[in-house]
C-alpha cells in the first residue's frame, strides 16, 4: 500500500515539474518562489545547526588546522551546501549527517592522544635546516623547493641560512627558526626528539 502511494506521489511530482517546465522556458535559470523559500529556509537551518554543533565541539576545530580539521571542514561545507540546494535532501538528513561528522571529528581528536593513531592523523616534525645546511631530501619529502624555503626565510628577516641552527617544519605547516646556540632550547629539543628523518 505504501509503495503504491509513493509511486503515485512521484508520478504527480513529475507531472507538476513537467507542467512548470512547459510554462517557464527559463526554468534552468529561475525557480518558483516556494522552491527558493525552501532553499533559503534549509540554508539558514543548516547554518545554525553547524554553528551550534561547532560551538559544542572543541575550540581547536576552528583555531588549529590539522588533517582531521581540514577533512571535517570540507565535509561540513559540502553537507551544508548540498542540504540547502538539493531538493531531494531534507533538512533532517543533512542535520544527521552534520552531527555525525562533528561526532567523528571529536572521536578522531581524542584518538590523536594515542601514539600510533596520532602519527596517522598528524604530520611529523621535520628538520629542513641543520647546522646552517639545507637538507634538500627533507624539503622534497615535504613537497617544498629551495625557493619556497628561501622565500619564507626572507619574509622573516633571515638572509643567510648559515645563521640558523635549525629550521623545523612543524606538524601544521609552519616553520620554527632557531638561531645558532650552544645548546637548543628545551622546546626545540623536544621537537627534535619527535621529528622524523633526523638522527
Amino acid at each position: 500500500m505504501l509503495t503504491a502511494v509513493a509511486v503515485a506521489l512521484v508520478a504527480l511530482d513529475q507531472q507538476r515539474r513537467a507542467a512548470v517546465e512547459e510554462e517557464e522556458p527559463m526554468s534552468w535559470l529561475t525557480s518558483p518562489w516556494h522552491d527558493l523559500a525552501i532553499v533559503a529556509a534549509k540554508a539558514a537551518l543548516m547554518y545554525f545547526t553547524a554553528l551550534v554543533g561547532l560551538r559544542l565541539s572543541e575550540r581547536r576545530t576552528l583555531a588549529q588546522w590539522t588533517i582531521i580539521d581540514f577533512v571535517a571542514a570540507v565535509a561540513v561545507g559540502a553537507l551544508v551546501g548540498r542540504t540547502a540546494v538539493a531538493q531531494s535532501q531534507s533538512y533532517a538528513s543533512g542535520a544527521v549527517g552534520l552531527a555525525t561528522i562533528i561526532a567523528a571529528h571529536r572521536l578522531a581528536s581524542l584518538l590523536r592522544f594515542r601514539p600510533v593513531l596520532g602519527k596517522l592523523a598528524d604530520h611529523r616534525v621535520r628538520v629542513l635546516v641543520a647546522d646552517g645546511q639545507v637538507r634538500r631530501g627533507q624539503l622534497r619529502l615535504c613537497g617544498l623547493t629551495d625557493n619556497d624555503l628561501y622565500s619564507e626565510l626572507r619574509q622573516r628577516g633571515v638572509f643567510d641560512v648559515g645563521e640558523l641552527q635549525y629550521v623545523l617544519y612543524e606538524a601544521k605547516g609552519g616553520l620554527t627558526l632557531v638561531p645558532r646556540q650552544a645548546t637548543p632550547p628545551p622546546l626545540v629539543a623536544a621537537g627534535l626528539q619527535v621529528c622524523v628523518g633526523y638522527p
